[in-house]
């Protein structure tokens, strides 16, 4: 299993709305390395929540349940999507100050790669983030 971060602007689309449609289709990706990331993941893997611009946090995890197709917002052949189900909330949201402040999640992606919407995520930087969100899988 793989894990991984997606990035949603709240006031689009929020964990809360997520959670009332109970899955979704992760769309609007275009950047190629986003989306050879979304081409990667798997039917299960785990993908943590990150609400940005607004918030600053990551909420919750979903889950894979579709492995990627053809974006269906767009003709162009480059951009994918995957279909995502919420899986659980998180007891206690993980903010960004949080995350750089740890030293353990210096090399997250969330750290580096700030801009990147779909990311990886380290099995121990999951743990981490789940240990900081006081959530179990």
């Amino acid at each position: 299993m793989n894990y991984w971060l997606v990035k949603s602007e709240p006031f689009k689309y929020s964990w809360q709305q997520f959670e009332k449609d109970g899955q979704t289709f992760w769309d609007g990706v275009r950047n190629y390395a986003a989306r050879n990331n979304l081409k990667s993941m798997k039917k299960g893997d785990l993908v943590l929540w990150y609400h940005s611009n607004e918030g600053l946090e990551i909420v919750g995890i979903a889950k894979v349940v579709k492995e990627f197709y053809q974006d269906p917002t767009t003709e162009e052949n480059a951009w994918v999507v995957v279909d995502l189900k919420p899986h659980k909330k998180l007891k206690k949201p993980v903010n960004l100050a949080t995350i750089k402040a740890d030293k353990r999640l210096q090399q997250m992606d969330l750290v580096r790669l700030g801009r990147l919407s779909v990311q990886t995520v380290k099995p121990e930087e999951l743990a981490i983030i789940l240990t900081l969100a006081e959530t179990k899988i």
